[in-house]
């Protein structure tokens, strides 16, 4: 704005102290062109904050997705296990059921013996109830046995959710392991693996990856993120956040970004933008988004804390449409 002030002031002086016409026009058009820099700029800046948007919007509704798929699983699996402990007590009510009908069987059986000595007629009435027992009594075994295929049948999807469960997290472990063992030589200085949620966290502090204050990716943290997508690349099951996060000092680097928020942004899509070029991960699986300062792990009143909270978090997940499936087949 000052440099337009300036400019406007000089070609009033110039023309009144009657300067050429050419040195005029040559000053109106660079004029013009700051202006048209200006609109640019401006432009730019609006671009940058519909994509962060963008971004933040989708990231929120993963998550909601994650936890309300999360939460549908565990009421499932809960009518399940229900269901199951009442089949079972089906049975057993059958089964004694069965017992008290058999009893009342082999009296019938004993009574009409003594009866059929005494009493043709009475022996008849007694033959005719004997057959209704023993009608009720094959239809309790038809329904017994029923419930105990239907309840073998339950039982049988139970134990292939829960073995689906298991695997989920075995397949959690070993990928935590697997990036343990390749990503050694950073464990300690600047970067943390760890399990929780049902998710692997692995967080890398800016110090180790990032060039001071931007968003350019040192030769040690492309090291990190080579190593971290080569174990990747063996698992292309896995959902893949990258989060940037910083402290709630004000960003002073570039001119070009507009504040925190577009820092930590920029930041993962660095790193989603070197995984993405390796050729071995589905861009389909990777989401880039930055937090600003509004989720720091430590306080931001020391040195130490704000070191902590200038980080980048990839956050891996399993996909659950196995265990949708044989919910649904329950």
């Amino acid at each position: 704005m000052i440099k337009h002030i300036s400019l406007l002031t000089l070609i009033l002086i110039l023309a009144t102290s009657c300067v050429s016409t050419k040195v005029y026009s040559d000053l109106d058009e660079k004029l013009a062109h700051l202006k048209q820099e200006n609109r640019a700029l401006t432009d730019k800046n609006t671009n940058l904050s519909n994509v962060k948007n963008t971004l933040e919007t989708d990231l929120a509704k993963l998550k909601k997705e994650y936890g309300e798929k999360i939460s549908e699983l565990q009421k499932k699996y809960d009518k399940t296990l229900a269901h199951r402990n009442q089949l079972q007590t089906d049975y057993d009510i059958a089964k004694a059921e069965i017992l008290k009908l058999q009893a009342s069987y082999d009296a019938l059986e004993y009574i009409s013996g003594v009866a059929i000595a005494q009493n043709s007629s009475q022996n008849r009435e007694l033959l005719e109830l004997l057959e209704t027992k023993e009608q009720a009594l094959l239809a309790e075994q038809n329904r017994l046995e029923l419930l105990k295929t239907e309840m073998e049948t339950h039982s049988q999807g139970v134990t292939k959710l829960n073995r689906a469960i298991s695997s989920k997290v075995s397949q959690m472990s070993t990928l935590r392991d697997s990036l343990s063992r390749a990503l050694t030589n950073f464990e300690g200085k600047g970067l943390t693996i760890a399990q929780r949620n049902g998710s692997v966290y692995v967080t890398m502090e800016n110090k180790l990856i990032f060039e001071s204050e931007n968003w350019s990716l040192s030769s040690k943290g492309k090291q990190a993120v080579m190593q971290l997508a080569e174990v990747l690349s063996h698992h292309p099951e896995i959902a893949i956040v990258i989060e940037g996060h910083t402290d709630n000092a004000p960003s002073n680097g570039s001119a070009n970004i507009s504040g925190n928020w577009e820092l930590t942004t920029k930041q993962a899509i660095a790193i989603v933008t070197l995984l993405s070029t390796q050729g071995h991960i589905n861009p389909e699986n990777l989401t880039a988004t930055g937090r600003g300062e509004f989720a720091p792990v430590a306080s931001n009143t020391s040195a130490e804390g704000k070191a902590k909270n200038r980080r980048v978090e990839v956050i891996l997940t399993p996909k659950f449409d196995e265990i949708s499936k044989l919910l649904n087949e329950i």
